[in-house]
């Protein structure tokens, strides 16, 4: 009697896996899924390789394993960091990279820039790819550059990256430059350019700005914001995260936070573990930051060169979902959404190895008790709600 209950109570915990997961498929491939960020257009660029071709165990996307994946819309990053030379002409070579991917792949992959397009893009089984430039640097200070980007099919453009402009200050830069910065927050063109994005209908996103930047642009704008890739201050203090007051000031302003996969957003201890390795790396290190002074290069060599070490200082998945479930509860389940980053970090939570895994946060999700409803909303629908509210 004892083995023939074991045996029923083991059948039933099977049936209930298998009913979980085939539910799971179903509502992941049913709902429309928007990643707001992925940097695999420089990327690719710096690796000399191209999206539409199989990159698996090289980066964490590539076009295949985003459909595997689910993924129905995908906004490309369009980036470069705060020293390159030419900003403007360096962002457009990446836009027509995206471009030629899809002009190259039009049965898979075509361009889009409304929920219209996204849609429809959606019914025919292709990525609908948008584009959004990360750091107003790219505008070189030029208005004109700013509606060119409109024009060329950019949605959204975040304000700074880690740094600033002459006209918005960056989280990285309120935070380590104080005393010697020039000014905190918007200028006046800084007001100017959030104004003429709301008027062109180009998101504002508020990711990697500084807190006064934020709160300037929270006093003027007059349609919902975007958070591209940010998580939790509460739950892991970094300066890229958002504060309860943030937060809560995106969802009054009818704003959606997409979070970021990136392990030292999601986990507070992370970045202890992470400066142990590298200063157990550290002659290496050094020499790898004469090459290059940015340390986001010399920690992503150092990543790829010793994975087993690597692989320890992963936070589990679970971390990402608690961000997640922290804005569900005191912002609501219509103010969040996912904006992994991938291709644009050197460490994700256990399980998130590239694009094809999404279904898993769909299945972590129903685990958690998400209706299918707020399970839709979260994997895409707040943010086609923005984008319509946006004007496109």
């Amino acid at each position: 009697m004892f083995h023939r209950r074991l045996f029923l109570a083991i059948t039933g915990i099977v049936c209930t896996l298998v009913i979980n997961a085939q539910q799971g498929k179903k509502i992941h491939f049913g709902s429309i899924l928007i990643d707001t960020h992925n940097d695999i257009p420089s990327t690719a660029i710096d690796e000399g390789v191209s999206f539409d071709q199989s990159l698996k165990n090289k980066t964490h996307s590539d076009l295949q394993r985003m459909l595997a994946g689910g993924v129905d819309a995908q906004f490309f990053s369009i980036w470069c960091d705060g020293n390159k030379k030419n900003p403007n002409a360096w962002a457009w070579r990446e836009i027509d990279t995206v471009i030629a991917w899809a002009r190259r792949n039009p049965q898979q992959m075509v361009m889009a820039t409304s929920v219209k397009e996204i849609r429809k893009a959606a019914r025919r089984g292709q990525l609908a790819s948008l584009l959004g430039v990360e750091g107003g640097h790219m505008i070189e200070d030029d208005m004109s550059k700013l509606i060119d980007f409109h024009k060329g099919g950019v949605r959204y453009m975040t304000l700074t990256w880690n740094n600033s402009t002459s006209w918005a200050t960056s989280a990285f830069d309120e935070e380590t430059k104080k005393d010697s910065l020039k000014h905190k927050g918007l200028t006046e063109f800084g007001k100017s350019v959030v104004k003429m994005m709301n008027q062109l209908g180009m998101l504002v996103d508020l990711s990697h700005v500084g807190e006064q930047t934020f709160w300037d642009v929270m006093k003027i704008v007059n349609k919902p914001v975007l958070v591209s890739h940010s998580c939790v201050h509460a739950l892991c203090p970094h300066r890229r995260n958002l504060k309860d007051e943030q937060i809560k000031a995106i969802a009054q302003n009818g704003g959606v936070i997409h979070l970021n996969f990136y392990s030292g957003f999601v986990d507070p201890a992370f970045e202890a573990r992470s400066d142990a390795f590298t200063a157990k790396h550290k002659i290496e290190m050094d020499s790898l930051l004469k090459i290059n002074p940015e340390p986001y290069f010399m920690q992503v060599y150092l990543f790829n060169k010793y994975p087993d070490e690597v692989k320890a200082l992963r936070p589990p998945m679970s971390m990402l979902l608690d961000h997640l479930d922290y804005i569900v509860k005191i912002a609501g389940v219509d103010h969040v959404g996912l904006g992994s980053d991938f291709d644009g970090v050197n460490s994700l939570p256990e399980g998130l190895n590239g694009v094809e895994d999404f279904p898993k946060i769909t299945d972590e999700l129903i685990k958690r008790g998400y209706s299918k409803k707020d399970i839709q909303k979260i994997l895409g629908g707040n943010f086609l709600r923005i984008f319509a509210a946006n004007g496109n």
